[in-house]
Parts: C-alpha cells; structure tokens; sequence
C-alpha cells in the first residue's frame, strides 16, 4: 500500500492524491491526504489513518481511529467503496507518476512559501556525503542568503525514499517532499506554511 495512490469518483471527474506511510497513526499507519481532496470529498477532512483487515478490505480512519470510508479491493492496485452523500469512490495505484531517481533531482531548487518568492535556493548534488550518520545519502548545498527556517533546519544531504524526496540535517532531522508536478514538489506532511520545491 506505501506510497502515492489516486482518489476519484467512479467518472474520474474529481481526483486528488493520498499518499500512503508506514507509521503508526490512531488505529492503523499514516495517512496524508492531499488538501484538495476535502474541496472534492468532504468526507476526507479528518482522515489521517488507514487499515487493511485480513480480508483485505481497506479501512480509511479519521483522528481517533475510527473508519470514516470503508473500500473493498476489485483488482490488484484498485480498490471501490460507496457513500450514500458522495457516491462511489475508486482508489488506486498512481501508476502514472514514474518513480524519481537521484539522477532525476540532480541540479538547483528553490524552496518557496506558498506561491511566492524562493526563501533559499540549494543544490543537489549526486555525490555520497562523506558522513556516517547520513549512510547513503547524497551531498547537498546551500547558497547564500537562506531564509532562517531553512538555515536553521540547515540540510546537507539528500536521498530519494519510496519515491519521497528527504532533505537531511547534520543533526538528524529530516524534511520529506512528495512530487505535485515533475518540476515541483511539496513538503510533507501538510502545515500552515506550505513549503515547495521547485525546480530552478
């Protein structure tokens, strides 16, 4: 289930993203549901979980671990459900999005508030850093003139992860990207200050 799935109607005239984690949340694991989706589905607004029973039904769960959208597997990567105000529902694999390689991100990026100006620009670069605590991952680097949420944060490696862009820190912590658009993509998960990156 991990990873980048699609939420429509059955005439895939309304269609927004979900994208599937391993951590445990209230109930079940992670669930990020792109903020389109409650304009489209309104029952999506508290969702932030989801459950597979041994069946294989698949339970999306809100806050407290309750199911909030029930959906039956059809096929492999397809599952449908229904709700008497919203209809029928279809969720699967988003196969369309090919998966990001390192090679594939390589060059600059500006990180941006919103729509508006880049707070920081940086590169990635594909070379190993050459440090044990960020074991696999690949250099990156700052230009000058970073904004203080970025400086303090204060990246200096990279790696691709289940097709998420992660931006590491020298102390550990860690920011990570899921793709809008093949030139753009946006931090995870969701917070007031919605944080891009877009390519330069």
């Amino acid at each position: 289930m991990l990873g980048a799935w699609e939420f429509s109607d059955a005439d895939h005239n309304r269609i927004c993203r979900f994208t599937f984690r391993g951590e445990p949340a209230s109930g079940g694991r992670r669930l990020d549901v792109d903020k389109s989706c409650v304009s489209l589905f309104p029952s999506t607004k508290n969702i932030s979980g989801w459950a597979l029973n041994s069946y294989g039904d698949l339970s999306l769960l809100g806050s407290h671990g309750e199911a909030v959208i029930e959906l039956t597997q059809v096929e492999s990567g397809m599952y449908d459900g229904f709700s008497p105000g919203e209809g029928r529902y279809v969720l699967q694999t988003a196969a369309s999005a090919p998966v990001r390689l390192a090679e594939d991100m390589v060059g600059d990026w500006a990180i941006t508030r919103g729509a508006g100006k880049p707070i920081c620009t940086l590169t990635l670069v594909n070379s190993p850093v050459n440090s044990p605590a960020a074991s696999g991952a690949l250099t990156l680097r700052l230009k000058a003139g970073c904004d203080p949420l970025v400086t303090r944060f204060n990246p200096n490696a990279w790696r691709m992860d289940q097709g998420e862009l992660v931006l590491l820190s020298p102390r550990g912590q860690s920011w990570q990207f899921v793709e809008t658009d093949p030139d753009t993509w946006q931090r995870v998960p969701e917070s007031a200050d919605l944080i891009l990156l877009v390519r330069q």
